[in-house]
């Protein structure tokens, strides 16, 4: 059987698989895909990430992750500018895959509307969602 995927209190969720974590900064937070996703997707060999300044509208596709396996658009879980993408998948794409909720993270967005993260998943929701 697959390992139960890690589902962290502390994030909110999208249906789409990813995950919106706040930083220090409240009007600021870090998206990436989750470890269901990563394991979904399988051994990630690239990924295809906004510049800072590109702004996306909530579920605006804001990126590619391309799998051995296959490629799946990225949506954006909330609207906002990116401030900052995750430079160290360009040389380590499978970060993702090791640490989807740490290294792995992809964007830093400013958001334009922080109303928009009460859209999102809690842990126990995307948990059932998952769960099938």
């Amino acid at each position: 059987s697959a390992a139960v995927a890690e589902v962290p209190a502390d994030l909110h969720y999208t249906p789409e698989h990813e995950y919106v974590r706040r930083t220090s900064d409240p009007a600021v937070v870090e998206i990436g895909i989750t470890d269901f996703a990563q394991g979904e997707l399988g051994d990630i060999v690239f990924v295809d990430l906004p510049k800072p300044g590109a702004s996306f509208s909530r579920m605006g596709v804001f990126g590619t992750v391309e799998a051995v396996k296959a490629v799946s658009e990225l949506f954006c879980p909330v609207s906002g500018e990116v401030v900052e993408s995750n430079a160290a998948l360009d040389g380590d794409p499978a970060l993702i895959n090791r640490e989807p909720y740490g290294g792995g993270w992809m964007v830093r967005l400013r958001l334009s509307d922080p109303a928009e993260l009460g859209t999102l998943l809690d842990p126990k929701g995307y948990s059932e969602k998952i769960a099938g």
